[in-house]
């Protein structure tokens, strides 16, 4: 008895998806939007997105400057956003914005555009034009919209996408560390830590500014060598100022000392030969 219940169970079942996708298909080839509006509204309200975006994609033009439209539009960029297309998404949302000003759905269009642009952000070793306009994006918005409920979450995405920004260039300072291009690494951490005075690199940046001037200096010329050294000792002083317990103190407490050996010998030298 039980089997023959869940065998009608699975046929009804069936019956259901069958006679579904036969109304969609008919919904389809109908010559009747408000056929194809009606059913895309069912099936964008039951979360079955691509099947909306079909019919939307149809009947978008008929509709035009009519009483639907905002409904119809906001539902048809929505799909874009819920199917995760979200370049095509923030396309729309923005017509959206600029067709319907005082549209209801304003807010939510203008949030979901820029979060549109935030999930197109790339990975921070790629090109961060993204980034920055998908910050452009939400900042706009918040300023639009300052008493949202999606305000906490806009600013969460600011910081997540700021912290990006700050990585790559972080990075790109420790890319010519690693290459020996000492010069060109202090004053790339120069500029980081100046651009990002609060950051969570700070620490490591000022470590990496002293270790490039360290090792500019030992391998510099007899003539720049002596400045230099005096040099990354400033820079030791101040980042064992900040960081007094930096887990990198050990390794440049070692170099600092070659740095005063250097400099003893320097400084024999140049009395022996006056």
């Amino acid at each position: 008895m039980f089997k023959k219940m869940k065998q009608l169970s699975i046929l009804f079942t069936i019956a259901i998806i069958l006679s579904s996708c036969g109304e969609y298909q008919k919904a389809i080839k109908s010559d009747d939007v408000k056929v194809k509006f009606d059913m895309g509204t069912a099936l964008y309200e039951e979360g079955k997105y691509a099947k909306a975006q079909r019919l939307f994609a149809l009947i978008v033009p008929n509709y035009r400057g009519k009483p639907q439209a905002e409904k119809l539009m906001y539902m048809y960029s929505d799909t874009f956003y819920q199917t995760e297309d979200y370049y095509l998404a923030a396309f729309q949302f923005d017509r959206f914005v600029k067709a319907y000003p005082k549209s209801d759905r304003l807010d939510d269009a203008s949030f979901k555009s820029a979060k549109s642009s935030y999930h197109l952000s790339p990975r921070f070793s790629l090109d961060q034009n993204d980034t920055e306009k998908a910050i452009t994006k939400m900042q706009e918005f918040i300023n639009s919209y300052p008493n949202s409920d999606k305000i906490v979450e806009a600013n969460a995405v600011i910081q997540e996408l700021e912290d990006k920004l700050e990585k790559k260039q972080f990075e790109i300072a420790k890319q010519f560390h690693k290459i020996s291009d000492f010069k060109t690494a202090i004053k790339s951490l120069d500029n980081f830590v100046e651009d990002h005075p609060g950051s969570k690199r700070k620490e490591e940046a000022l470590y990496l500014k002293f270790d490039s001037a360290y090792k500019l200096a030992m391998l510099s010329v007899e003539s720049k060598k002596a400045e230099r050294l005096q040099n990354a000792k400033n820079y030791y002083n101040k980042f064992k100022a900040d960081y007094g317990s930096s887990e990198f103190l050990e390794q440049a407490s070692e170099s600092f000392e070659d740095i005063e050996k250097e400099q003893k010998e320097t400084n024999t030298e140049e009395k022996s030969n006056s």
